[in-house]
């Protein structure tokens, strides 16, 4: 599973020059830990966390009155294409909530830890039905069988062709949930 299959889309980013209170509500009514900060070409040149406002809002009594005074940069993205075990474990190890998807520069979305539970609390039996759709539909029919655990699908494809395996494979690795697939022919 890659970053773009589960990541939020649009982006909501803000500016640097939004102030921090209007981040901050932003933050609240959404439910966001944190947003991605864009220049006016929509490149990515920071994020702006909850620590962040917590850390420099309060500073003085006015407390800083800009998103680019307290954001932290540089704020690095992911590739849509970023395999979800890779983005889980770059969170763990530095502690990040949340990163931005780019393309290119441009941000093109949002992945959090959320997003990466909830991909992983798909279980098997949702994801293998919802594989097994997908290929009836493609197939006109149950032409394949499918078997899901612990998000490896198998599919059992007997007498069929190196093309369509491929399409097997691409179709049931766009599932959410599934982490790898297995195509098995004849005895193997």
């Amino acid at each position: 599973m890659r970053a773009r299959e589960i990541m939020t889309s649009p982006a909501i980013t803000v500016k640097q020059e939004v102030p921090v209170r209007g981040a901050a509500a932003l933050m609240v009514s959404h439910g966001f830990t944190a947003l991605p900060v864009v220049d006016d070409d929509k490149r990515l040149i920071g994020i702006v966390t909850e620590a962040d406002l917590l850390r420099n809002g309060y500073g003085d009594e006015a407390g800083a009155s800009r998103v680019g005074d307290v954001m932290t940069t540089p704020a690095v993205g992911m590739d849509g294409d970023a395999q979800v075990p890779v983005m889980a474990r770059a969170m763990v190890d530095d502690h990040v909530r949340c990163f931005p998807i780019v393309d290119g520069s441009q941000v093109v979305g949002v992945v959090t830890r959320r997003d990466l539970v909830r991909a992983l609390a798909r279980t098997d039996t949702t994801v293998c039905a919802e594989v097994q759709r997908v290929l009836d539909l493609y197939g006109g029919g149950r032409k394949w069988t499918v078997v899901v655990q612990d998000g490896e699908a198998t599919i059992g494809a007997e007498n069929t062709d190196e093309e369509t395996r491929n399409v097997l494979t691409a179709l049931a690795g766009s599932i959410h949930g599934v982490l790898r697939v297995r195509v098995l022919t004849g005895g193997k």
